[in-house]
């Protein structure tokens, strides 16, 4: 039997789908040519991509070709993945049928769907794994599709899994570039701006010392201060900017999120700040007790401080962990700062990892808590 021949046009859709993975064009454009393009060549009515989701047992997209807007609006929602298109996920091989009606797996057609018989399906592949399936029915002719045509369908499934392949290795260049810029950025603020600050502070020391005028000497000294807290500001930053390179925990996510859900119903500002790498260097062990004690202080704070604003911290030493919480509210009792407000309870989890806590008035009304534990046993 001859070998039927592609004529120009075909050979064009074939070029252009072909020449389309390595392009500019997104993902989803290039997976459309490459469905028209397999429709042309072999001969079928109707064409259509599917695209498994994140389990691999179902469909999440479904290009199709060969149906207007309309014809699509009639049929209603897309395949699930069930009846012969579900065969192709659970056994990802080509398949050719004269009358998939006629085959035990069918699953019906749903109403306003257009008749089909004649059927190929061949999976696309992306390093071994199955990414989808390019289906196509209804031989033009009426015929049942051949060797030839399913040589050419699994070749153009084969062009969707290069350009799926390259896709994702554009989202991983993408991604190193933003690990690669925030990485210089750490950079620059620690060996540019870091230092400059602290040339800037040394100056105003320096010129404070020298000056007999007390007050200008005062305002030198907060501006010291200023600066002095500017720099803890920038070195969070930096721990911030590396630590979306290391998988895992996040305990400054969690203390912000935790610390947003109890006082957002409320009138409370509050005010979150940390200090070290305390992403990287806080023990999973710790950073539960962190995080409890976090929650029951700032609930302390919402339901018995009648506090108008509530500032944490959170800072890491070399060894040690400390959570400080400053209120502005009535204070706490002296007879109640042992044991009231579940004030007993925090003390028992900092004594659990040999640290300590305190309460006190705070400098200007209010209530200060201090929760120091080390980092290791």
């Amino acid at each position: 039997m001859p070998t039927p021949s592609v004529d120009h046009k075909e050979l064009q859709h074939l070029l252009d789908a072909i020449n389309s993975v390595g392009s500019e064009l997104s993902l989803p454009v290039v997976l459309r040519r490459i469905v028209d393009a397999a429709t042309v060549l072999v001969g079928a009515r109707y064409g259509a991509l599917g695209v498994l989701d994140e389990t691999g047992t179902g469909l999440s997209e479904f290009l199709t070709t060969g149906l207007d807007e309309e014809a699509e609006a009639a049929i209603g929602p897309l395949p699930q993945g069930h009846g012969i298109l579900g065969l192709l996920i659970v056994d990802p091989r080509p398949i050719r049928l004269p009358d998939l009606t006629a085959h035990p797996d069918s699953y019906g057609f749903p109403p306003n769907h257009p008749p089909m018989t004649t059927f190929l399906g061949v999976p696309i592949r992306v390093r071994g794994a199955v990414f989808g399936n390019l289906y196509l029915t209804e031989k033009a002719d009426g015929a049942a599709f051949t060797d030839v045509d399913e040589e050419l369908a699994v070749g153009l499934a084969a062009a969707a899994g290069v350009a799926v392949e390259t896709a994702r290795l554009h989202d991983q260049v993408g991604r190193l570039r933003v690990v690669e810029d925030r990485e210089r950025i750490a950079r620059e603020l620690h060996d540019t701006v870091i230092q400059r600050l602290f040339a800037t502070g040394l100056a105003l020391q320096s010129a404070a010392a020298r000056t007999s005028d007390s007050a200008m000497a005062e305002r030198l000294a907060h501006a010291v201060d200023d600066l002095d807290d500017t720099v803890r500001h920038i070195r969070t930053t930096i721990f911030e900017l590396q630590r979306d390179r290391i998988p895992g925990r996040s305990i400054r996510r969690e203390v912000l999120d935790l610390v947003t859900e109890t006082t957002e119903s409320t009138s409370l500002e509050a005010v979150v700040r940390f200090e070290g790498p305390v992403d990287l260097t806080v023990p999973e062990g710790v950073a539960d007790q962190l995080v409890a004690v976090v929650r029951e202080a700032a609930t302390n704070v919402v339901k018995h401080a009648e506090a108008s604003a509530v500032d944490i911290r959170v800072r890491v030493g070399d060894d040690t962990l400390t959570l400080t919480v400053i209120d502005d509210g009535v204070g706490v009792p002296l007879e109640r700062r042992a044991d009231g407000n579940g004030l007993g309870n925090l003390r028992h989890r900092a004594e659990r990892l040999g640290g300590s806590m305190a309460v006190d008035h705070g400098v200007d009304g209010g209530t200060t808590l201090e929760w120091r534990v080390p980092l290791s046993p």
